[in-house]
């Protein structure tokens, strides 16, 4: 593995750099403008004001990516669509995933504790609708580990990162950033480079999604309920659904409610149907949820039960929220696993294909190995938490830092251990808010991430397809990527062979 790691794959960039000073420094200022006048924006975390926004960081020309591997990524995404689907719909499985994470991890066990109340005195919902979207990394791989490897014998294929099943973001600034690339090839004399960057539909695709639940809820007069945190940051990704909302249906209306208000101004009405502020909710869709601090106190607790209680279709549903814990996507992996869930070989073979190594940290013999491994050699892993919304992960001799301190204790059965990927490198530009117009290059890598609808109940799919993509891309010596967590920058695939 020496060998590999020291030969790190290098895909040429999609222009010469750099960039002369001043064709750059021009650039960069038409491409900030573009950005804020076309909604590729957010709210400051360091200087908050609701009236204001900033452009979101960018890498300002779009970074190659396989045709062959963004394809693929493409064509698997209905099959794990139906394999989440049926995931979250077994109940022992589910239990038998999270029995041990849910005793040492209070929040985990706090979604558990709803999901069982639910099982119990039921909902009036069957139905559940999923905005996924599943994450890939390429692995720059030697064909043969054991030998020196040269160049031509390195190649990249797809490595799933986690599926992500509450509020799985960038389906506008995802699009928007092909936007931002289209005009600046332009701008820079490659029209004959456009064709190399793939359409993007994924906003309207999952506005179609929560359209489509919203008529099966049957009700004209009924609202979509956004659920969204006190403060919200990355607002353009949220308004920009809602806008496109009312574009494709001009009679709807939507209304935006944090968990604290759903406790105070939610009832449900001897039918189970949710009221809010004297309005029927047909749709729950939630953008905040999925982390403790959206839970101050119980009573943001109380309205989540309250919410699943209810006619409303939720997005997702308290068994789409756990399906997508990190440690049911690690049990998934297991030998035999997939077969539960996926009847057809050729889906079960095409989703081995692109999971990478995971390993639990149970007491038990597989995991007491996974934890020597992480001991031995931290830099080859990622530890993982049951947390979405980027920053929890932990890194390099970190790893075996966190690992000595639990690895006698049960919090460790919280965690999960994940192969890191070693993706190939890039060089080109990121334009982050208060950067120079004439920025250094740099080295960078990028994470691709696929949307999926899907709804259906525990016996039949009604819809199932893939609506679109994003690209996220990072200093290559970064560990975290997010471009909400601040980390990261919008990107998009510019198609090579």
């Amino acid at each position: 593995m020496s060998q590999l790691k020291a030969l790190k794959h290098h895909f040429d960039s999609v222009l010469p750099l750099p960039i002369n000073d001043k064709q750059l420094k021009e650039i960069v200022r038409k491409a900030k403008d573009w950005a804020l006048m076309h909604g590729v924006a957010m709210r400051s975390k360091t200087t908050f004001c609701e009236d204001a926004l900033q452009f979101a960081p960018f890498i300002l020309v779009p970074s190659p990516f396989p045709r062959k591997e963004f394809q693929k990524a493409i064509d698997i995404q209905p099959t794990l669509n139906e394999m989440m689907h049926w995931v979250a719909h077994n109940p022992d499985f589910l239990r038998n995933c999270l029995k041990d994470t849910v005793a040492v991890d209070e929040f985990t066990g706090n979604l558990f504790n709803v999901y069982e109340q639910i099982l119990t005195e039921g909902t009036a919902q069957p139905l559940s609708l999923g905005l996924l979207r599943a994450d890939v990394m390429l692995e720059s791989e030697c064909k043969n580990p054991t030998e020196n490897c040269l160049p031509h014998s390195i190649y990249c294929c797809s490595r799933q990162v986690e599926i992500n099943t509450i509020a799985a973001g960038f389906g506008w600034l995802g699009p928007i950033s092909t936007g931002i690339h289209r005009f600046v090839l332009s701008e820079l004399g490659h029209l004959d480079k456009l064709k190399n960057l793939p359409e993007n539909h994924a906003l309207r695709g999952l506005c179609e999604g929560l359209l489509e639940a919203w008529k099966l809820y049957g009700n004209p007069n009924a609202v979509i309920l956004f659920i969204v945190e006190e403060v919200t940051y990355n607002i353009c990704d949220q308004r920009f659904h809602e806008f496109e909302l009312v574009r494709l249906q001009p009679q709807i209306e939507i209304v935006r409610c944090t968990l604290t208000e759903i406790a105070t101004y939610a009832t449900l009405d001897s039918n189970k149907k949710l009221i809010v502020d004297g309005k029927e909710v047909a749709v729950i869709y939630f953008r905040a949820g999925y982390e403790p601090s959206h839970y101050p106190s119980q009573k943001e607790w109380h309205a989540r039960v309250l919410m699943e209680k209810s006619l409303a279709i939720k997005c997702p549903s308290i068994q789409y929220h756990l399906a997508g814990t990190k440690k049911v996507q690690q049990v998934l992996a297991k030998s035999g696993a997939l077969e539960k869930f996926l009847s057809e070989s050729w889906k079960v073979d095409a989703v081995k294909n692109i999971f990478t190594g995971l390993y639990s940290l149970d007491f038990d013999e597989h995991g007491n190995k996974a934890v020597q491994m992480a001991l031995d050699s931290p830099e080859r892993f990622v530890l993982k938490p049951q947390r979405e919304g980027g920053g929890h992960n932990v890194y390099g001799e970190e790893v075996r830092e966190a690992v000595l301190k639990m690895k006698d204790k049960k919090e460790r059965t919280a965690w999960i251990l994940m192969d890191r990927i070693n993706p190939p490198v890039t060089s080109g530009y990121m334009i982050r808010p208060g950067c120079p117009d004439k920025p250094d290059v740099v080295d960078l890598v990028s994470e691709l991430g696929i949307f999926g609808v899907i709804i259906g109940d525990s016996e039949k799919i009604i819809c199932n397809r893939q609506v679109g993509h994003m690209l996220r891309t990072k200093i290559s010596t970064a560990n975290e990527g997010g471009v909400a967590a601040g980390l990261g920058a919008l990107d998009s695939p510019y198609l090579i062979e």
